[in-house]
């Protein structure tokens, strides 16, 4: 179990580091800007603070941060663009950030999602893959394969890497810790029948404790 949550954090670390270098390149192409836009859009988002409409809060569960430093994470959350971060008594943590950085992050995950999906159909890794199809949330993944390729290949890490990213994208778009899934259809290209079912993070629990 835990070298799926070593693997969530590194994704988690990727996407800080990914919004906290194009805050730099956004605030770099931001300098031809004028004093008045800015001094306008100072006066409006402070407004917006007071009512709460740019603060977005994001509950991570604590299984996210088995075996690390709690105080390290929290500091790198900080440092890269989180505002506040509460540690609540059942080991999770909330996040608090302006609305336009979660929206910065939601977008780079969804851009990673359907760029890994793209490279996951067209890589000569995963051959026995012909098709991936996903609903809006990213709750559900259909894997359209060629059933006995996939099932004498590794072509399941492609599956892995999908139920993870769909949970962190979960996550991050306000499901409740208790309540988000990912559901992996694997669906035979010939006979066009779902023949497996992967639920995470369901089935990295059973996993985790066999």
């Amino acid at each position: 179990m835990k070298r799926y949550i070593y693997l969530f954090m590194m994704l988690l670390s990727l996407l800080l580091v990914a919004c906290g270098n194009n805050d730099q390149e956004n605030n770099a192409s931001n300098d031809k800007e004028s004093a008045k836009q800015k001094e306008e859009q100072t006066e409006d988002e402070s407004v917006d603070v007071k009512k709460g409409l740019l603060n977005v809060e994001v509950t991570l569960p604590a299984s996210m941060f088995e075996g690390e430093d709690i105080d390290t994470v929290i500091a790198d959350a900080k440092k890269e663009g989180v505002k506040e971060v509460t540690k609540n008594e059942d080991g999770s943590l909330t996040y608090k950030m302006s609305k336009a950085k979660h929206k910065e992050m939601m977008e780079e995950l969804k851009t990673g999602i359907l760029e890994t999906i793209e490279e996951t159909k067209n890589s000569e890794d995963y051959v026995s893959i012909k098709d991936i199809t996903h609903n809006d949330s990213f709750s559900e993944f259909t894997l359209v394969v060629e059933k006995s390729a996939y099932e004498d290949s590794m072509d399941g890490f492609a599956a892995f890497g999908l139920g993870i990213s769909g949970m962190y994208y979960q996550l991050y778009n306000g499901v409740d810790p208790d309540d988000y899934k990912v559901t992996i259809s694997l669906k035979d290209e010939a006979s066009q029948e779902v023949f497996d079912e992967i639920v995470y993070p369901d089935d990295l629990e059973e996993e985790g404790t066999e």
